[in-house]
């Protein structure tokens, strides 16, 4: 046996060692149906951002209306964020909030499959943003009080891993749906799959999220005594918090503009490129997300989200320089592994930064608020800079952001991995 199988060997029985953390306190029943939960999610919100690009370019939208219909959606999540995230730290019933969320996003899939003029598409767009902004801090809030902080690391490689499985199978599915069928059935399928997604919610028992955990308080912390001015005063996390909108406004609009671009150079079959293109970075996020919660344990944080932001200049070069298909494959896989890393990550950094605050879901929502605001000036700017000067100076612009991103966090950002989990 060579010494690196040895290792590797070595390596896989640590993480299925540490991996039996999950097994307690929740019950199989809750974790299960939180796994399933953050895969039939995934499902459901497929058929919005890329594939809606997509959509309304091939009903003859401009690439600006389409930037506009997309900016519409991340503004209302944005706006949504920061209450949502107040909203899920103060109340108990937090599978409600996802309840609710599911059921709208249907919805607004309903809409976009039967109804997809431009005032209905802001609605539907609206609607999503506003839903999608509420179960983001939910989810967060049910994983962390059924597991505490102790597992938060795989706890959070295992939500993405089953959100990347549905996100891949999804897209063959919808690609496959909107070649051989029509574009418009993209959302009907979206909007079918919020009923399997309830039913696994239905699964999370109650009882088993730790309402103290779930928000990250100190224990006998009341919810009334964590304060919000206090999260102004959290000087790495606001530093955190500028890399990442920097990060966000490189890369929130290179897939949407691969895919207008994409659909006026395909027919048919474009829908099946198009999906190939968003599972090939789901793939590469199933397997490697559990592995990154488990090796920032015994790295840090820090040298894993510096080689996720660097991959990102190195992506949109990749994609200023060519756009071949098996061009574009490649910068998906490097986008795969940039969002495993910087997806875990986020959440793991965002829950060592709020210890004891009783304040998580709070922060994450504001934190998500910034990407987000980040994420809609992107996309509508992008979308008028690619449309006055090109591919291929939009994606050096993109490029530079990208590198500037990086830059502040290896200089400015530090270690947050405490020594010790106290839950």
């Amino acid at each position: 046996m060579s010494a690196t199988t040895a290792r590797l060997r070595d390596s896989a029985a640590r993480y299925w060692e540490v991996r039996r953390s999950l097994h307690t306190p929740a019950s199989w029943r809750s974790r299960y149906g939180l796994d399933w939960t953050n895969f039939f999610i995934a499902d459901v919100q497929t058929g919005f951002g890329t594939f809606v690009a997509f959509y309304l370019a091939h009903l003859g939208w401009s690439k600006g209306d389409v930037g506009i219909a997309l900016t519409t959606g991340t503004l209302a999540s944005v706006i949504i964020l920061l209450p949502g995230g107040a909203l899920a730290d103060a109340v108990t019933w937090k599978r409600a909030l996802v309840a609710a969320g599911i059921v709208a996003i249907g919805i607004a899939a309903l809409i976009l499959a039967l109804a997809p003029s431009f005032p209905a598409v802001l609605v539907a767009e609206l609607l999503h943003g506003v839903t999608g902004g509420v179960i983001t801090p939910a989810i967060g809030a049910i994983s962390l009080g059924l597991v505490g902080r102790s597992a938060m690391s795989l706890r959070t490689g295992r939500n993405f891993r089953y959100a990347a499985g549905g996100n891949a199978l999804t897209a063959a599915l919808m690609g496959i749906v909107g070649a051989y069928y029509s574009d418009n059935g993209i959302f009907l399928a979206a909007a079918g799959l919020c009923i399997p997604a309830l039913i696994a919610l239905a699964f999370i028992r109650p009882d088993e999220i730790d309402y103290r955990k779930a928000r990250n308080a100190a224990k006998g912390q009341d919810a009334h005594n964590a304060r919000f001015r206090d999260l102004a005063r959290n000087h790495p996390l606001l530093l955190f918090t500028a890399a990442l909108v920097l990060f966000q406004l490189a890369d929130a609009s290179m897939l949407p503009m691969i895919g207008e671009n994409l659909a006026a150079s395909t027919k048919q079959e474009g829908s099946l490129w198009m999906s190939g293109l968003i599972m090939t970075p789901q793939i590469v996020v199933a397997i490697f997300a559990p592995w990154v919660g488990y090796h920032s344990e015994s790295k840090g944080r820090k040298p894993l989200l510096l080689i996720g932001f660097a991959l990102e200049p190195i992506r949109a070069a990749v994609l200023a320089f060519s756009s071949s298909y098996a061009f574009l494959i490649l910068a998906q896989i490097l986008d795969g592994v940039s969002g495993a890393i910087i997806t875990v990550l986020t959440v793991l950094v965002i829950t060592d930064l709020t210890a004891n605050s009783g304040r998580f879901n709070f922060a994450r929502g504001f934190v998500g608020a910034m990407s987000g605001l980040a994420a809609s000036v992107s996309t509508l700017a992008t979308g008028y800079l690619f449309q006055g000067f090109g591919t291929a100076t939009g994606f050096l612009v993109i490029c530079v952001i990208a590198g500037a991103a990086t830059a502040l966090l290896w200089l400015f950002v530090a270690e947050s991995k405490p020594a010790k989990y106290e839950d």
